[in-house]
């Protein structure tokens, strides 16, 4: 079983890195020691795997983007340093095992291989947001592979709630984890700082510190908007998600330091989960389940099975303990919509799993998959599809039109070997000619060719 051993909050400012400060790092004396003695702590603890949230990383509106390329490097030639260089190994499969728990738990993810990356313009590299509190991991001894994110423009409570989830990941790993949340505070402290100055920017600094000084988890999600944005800060986010982690535990911590000598607030802390306390979560304990929502069981499942194997690789187990009515065999569709259009659909007319649970695990990887209509479905386009699963009865043969109802009955045309099926109360088709038509022409079936009809009920989740 995997452990979170520590949470830090480190700042990023690249004056830091002797190479970069020279002379100027005697004005930031207290922010170095304490991230040196912060480092060596960290050292000390023997993690297997940093993971380190930046807000300079990947950032989007509504997703959280994780890298997920085999290796991350950079340096600091931007800055006037450019041997201090970095390169690091990324641990994908926590990374994957993040970004699974993240989407089950309803918080959207984008996994950043290099073809996604592309897509968005992206180029896989280490931000200084992460360099700067590598560069005082590595000098403590600290080498290991990362898990390397990006903060996201999001509800607030969605970034704690993801920080629970990573948690939740990392224990069900074999990973000794520390989790750096990378971020500082008001730039504007003081005229002439990098973004201007604004009076509100030490009014937040120093709430900040009061709050973290006092492990005041609810009154820092509840900083009013106007006053962060007036204060012009970056580390807001992360400071979030690397909370969200410690939901639900015991927590001894405090502040290291802080200084703002240069206009910008740097602030150094520590946070060390104890025992686990239900009392101490601020999110309801079916929000930590994964993939407890309130969707139906047979379409949570469906999206669970998807997601599960495009992040992990592996295919979903059928959960323990099924409602009754998903022990039993049947037939089943799946179908997946993005933005209102068919992305996907796939099923099974008669039962080929053990019974109905399997069968939507595996016909939700079909139609995302193996639609020879569609592109398989992409991680990025996760957040975006929605799912219905119809679970067919048994077909029964029919003489006639008549005895057809497309809003009530789906159809099974056959003639031969082909064979076509159209699911019941489909938008824009009103009739029984209609529906058999269309069943026929996805059959390969002749208008005038005669065909054995049958027709079926569906139960339908959506």
């Amino acid at each position: 079983m995997g452990r979170l051993l520590e949470v830090v909050f480190l700042p990023h400012p690249p004056i830091m890195v002797p190479e970069v400060g020279g002379e100027e790092l005697a004005k930031i004396a207290s922010t170095v020691a304490s991230t040196r003695e912060l480092a060596r702590e960290v050292a000390r603890l023997g993690p297997e795997v940093i993971i380190i949230i930046s807000p300079h990383g990947p950032v989007f509106r509504e997703a959280v983007g994780l890298w997920a390329t085999r290796k991350l490097q950079g340096d600091l030639s931007s800055f006037r340093a450019p041997r201090v260089k970095f390169q690091y190994a990324l641990d994908l499969e926590l990374t994957r095992d993040i970004a699974a728990a993240a989407s089950q738990g309803g918080v959207p993810v984008v996994l950043l291989d290099e073809e996604s990356s592309k897509r968005y313009g992206l180029i896989p590299e280490l931000d200084h947001g992460m360099m700067v509190p590598l560069y005082f991991l590595r000098e403590a001894g600290v080498e290991v592979p990362l898990v390397a994110m990006g903060m996201a423009f999001m509800e607030r409570e969605k970034l704690y709630a993801f920080g629970a989830v990573l948690a939740r990941a990392v224990k069900a790993s074999s990973r000794r984890a520390v989790l750096v949340a990378s971020g500082d505070l008001s730039h504007r402290l003081i005229p002439g700082a990098p973004a201007g100055y604004d009076p509100q920017g030490e009014i937040f600094d120093r709430r900040v510190k009061e709050l973290l000084s006092s492990l005041d988890v609810a009154g820092l999600l509840a900083l009013p908007e106007d006053l962060a944005e007036r204060a012009g800060e970056c580390g807001l986010r992360s400071f979030i998600m690397g909370l969200g982690a410690l939901d639900g535990y015991r927590v001894e911590g405090e502040v290291l330091s802080y200084e703002g000598p240069f206009g910008v607030g740097y602030l150094v802390a520590r946070f060390l989960p104890r025992e686990e306390d239900p009392q101490r979560s601020l999110l309801k304990k079916e929000e930590l389940k994964p993939g407890v929502s309130e969707l139906p069981f047979p379409v949570r499942l469906a999206k669970e099975s998807l997601e599960h194997y495009l992040h992990t690789g592996r295919i979903l187990p059928v959960p323990k303990d099924l409602p009754p009515d998903m022990a039993r065999r049947a037939g089943v569709f799946v179908s997946i919509k993005k933005f209102g259009q068919l992305r996907g659909c796939i099923g099974t007319v008669s039962p080929t799993r053990s019974n109905i649970a399997e069968e939507i695990i595996y016909n939700a990887l079909s139609a995302g998959l193996e639609d020879p209509r569609f592109p398989p479905v992409k991680v990025e386009e996760l957040p975006y599809l929605e799912y219905s699963v119809d679970v067919l009865e048994e077909p029964e043969p029919v003489n006639s039109l008549e005895e057809l109802n497309p809003r009530v009955y789906g159809v099974i045309v056959s003639s031969g070997l082909k064979k076509g099926l159209l699911l019941p109360d489909l938008e824009g088709i009103d009739t029984a000619e209609e529906q058999v038509a269309i069943a026929k022409r996805k059959a390969g079936i002749g208008p005038d060719e005669p065909c054995r009809l049958e027709r079926f009920r569906v139960t339908r989740y959506r």
